[in-house]
């Protein structure tokens, strides 16, 4: 059926008609644009339907370039410590959550940061078995680089003091005793997750479907999330995707990144980078070169301010990255590398210059801080950099301690790098950071907290209204080579909008994006979400 969406204050992004008031969709495709009377009277027949956007505010269906789906569907599932500002709420919570469970039933979930408690920092395993003894415990920071378990997860574990710990982590001993503290870093929480039993696939499912729905609900019409290893390898993380988008047909398009441990197995499936439709496709093979600020792990050329002789930790050396990039390579795949330090930048950058370009583009995932030589190797058009506004608003101000003054001035520097030329992509990392893009675009446009009175850090850095918008809706397109099917209101395109309560475009304090919401979110053509 044909449709109408009319009266609208409709950006569309696209240069060669930037605005209009009426656009008309066709088989999920925009077949035409501009004014309302216009369009009515060319297109408009017996079985049109029209529906009124009553002036609203209109833009290009927003995608999140890198989040965790998967991991956001713990908060419908697990316990959720987002947002928890001390260590008493912190044990309260897990207590309350073991009288919802049996005696030896796991306690999972996470997103507690120590960097917002007001009474201390990370709760100490003395503390976790107080208020989860019977019931073995694990619970990831929100940066998922670092976890918390009790001596119930550990034994389940069958944790020894001499006990393999997986290359790049840590097992944290108390200094006096050398017993565990109950933390570990980066990859040492594989010694429990090993032991923690399976979600079905049915629960999954249930799981997942109220995750799309919600995002969705956020605005968002496209999604690249990273998923086998949380869902239980490539097969299974395909099936769930498969059955709700489509054969539910749920709607929101999702390109699927590949952790490099399923090298073999997207060979033998036959899969390839672009694989599926434009509702499901395979994407880029994702892997880590380095950790993260909150524990001191990502990887830098000068020690960090407040940890002189500490740089960071390389999660493979040269010859490991290479290898991995080669397998990749071997297959057709680009990468898409976790990289948060400008020396893990400068190592990934090494490498990739070693190999040819394949047909899509590899992707730099997070880009915290960057070097003027840096960025000029990013600029390429076979390069994207996957930033995450949003992280200002949470590492902010202690990572200034990590960092320094001096380095501060090109970390997060999106400003300059787009206006260097790097193709800039909008996520937001969640569950890291909350699903809502709008908090992404925020953060770009202001550089600092909700409720902070200040100009910003680092003011310079900060990207227009419309700059933000951009890296949620065009360039969200460019990582998986979709910038000719969709990332703006153009004939022939998929027909993908949101939304808006408010008027983004026309604001006089950015800070009235947060009473922003979305009232309608259109994949296809078809009004899949209506406040």
């Amino acid at each position: 059926m044909r449709k109408i969406f009319t009266n609208g204050n409709i950006y569309t992004f696209n240069r060669i008609q930037p605005m209009v008031s009426s656009v008309v969709i066709e088989n999920g495709r925009f077949i035409d644009m501009g004014d309302t009377d216009q369009m009515l009277a060319y297109w408009k027949n017996s079985e049109t339907e029209v529906i009124h956007l009553q002036g609203k505010t209109v833009t290009p269906g927003l995608t999140d370039s890198h989040l965790h789906l998967s991991m956001v569907a713990d908060s419908f599932v697990n316990l959720d410590l987002t947002g928890v500002t001390t260590k008493r709420e912190m044990l309260e919570r897990i207590q309350e959550k073991t009288k919802e469970l049996k005696p030896g039933e796991w306690v999972l979930g996470g997103n507690w940061d120590e960097n917002l408690f007001t009474d201390g920092s990370i709760p100490t395993i003395t503390e976790l078995d107080y208020v989860s003894p019977a019931n073995p415990l694990l619970l990831f920071r929100i940066c998922r680089h670092a976890a918390v378990v009790n001596t119930k997860a550990l034994e389940r574990s069958n944790y020894h003091p001499a006990i393999t710990v997986p290359d790049g982590g840590t097992i944290v001993k108390d200094e006096l005793t050398n017993q565990p503290t109950g933390l570990l870093l980066e990859s040492a929480s594989e010694i429990i997750t090993r032991h923690v039993p399976n979600r079905t696939y049915d629960d999954w499912v249930i799981a997942m479907r109220k995750t799309i729905q919600f995002a969705i609900k956020q605005g968002l019409t496209s999604a690249h999330t990273n998923d086998p290893l949380y869902m239980g390898g490539l097969e299974q993380t395909y099936q769930i995707y498969d059955q709700l988008l489509n054969k539910e047909k749920l709607g929101l398009r999702t390109n699927l990144l590949i952790n490099y441990d399923f090298l073999d197995e997207i060979r033998d499936a036959g899969m390839y980078a672009g694989f599926g439709n434009d509702t499901l496709q395979i994407g880029a093979i994702k892997l880590f070169a380095d950790g993260a600020f909150g524990r001191r792990t990502a990887l830098l050329s000068e020690p960090y301010a407040d940890d002189t002789g500490n740089y960071g930790e390389a999660m493979f050396d040269e010859e490991g990255l290479t290898d991995i990039v080669k397998r990749a390579r071997d297959l057709g795949f680009p990468v898409a590398v976790h990289t948060i330090g400008d020396q893990a930048l400068e190592n990934v950058l090494d490498v990739l210059d070693k190999f040819p370009n394949v047909s899509y583009r590899d992707r730099i995932i997070h880009v915290q801080v960057l070097r003027q030589e840096l960025i000029k190797r990013l600029a390429h058009s076979s390069r994207i950099a996957d930033i995450q506004p949003r992280f200002l608003a949470s590492d902010f101000p202690w990572v200034q301690d990590r960092l320094g003054n001096e380095r501060m001035k090109l970390s997060y520097a999106w400003k300059s790098l787009m206006d260097a030329g790097v193709i800039c992509a909008g996520g937001s990392d969640a569950p890291v950071e909350p699903v809502n893009p709008i908090l992404g675009i925020h953060a770009a446009v202001t550089r600092k907290t909700p409720g902070d009175t200040h100009d910003g850090y680092t003011p310079e850095e900060k990207l227009t209204m419309t700059e933000a918008f951009r890296l949620f809706t065009e360039f969200g397109a460019y990582p998986t080579n979709e910038e000719t099917k969709k990332g703006t209101i153009s004939r022939g395109k998929l027909a993908d909008m949101v939304v808006f309560s408010n008027h983004p475009f026309q604001m006089d304090d950015a800070d009235e994006l947060l009473e922003t919401e979305v009232e309608m979110t259109i994949i296809d053509g078809e009004i899949k979400y209506q406040k």
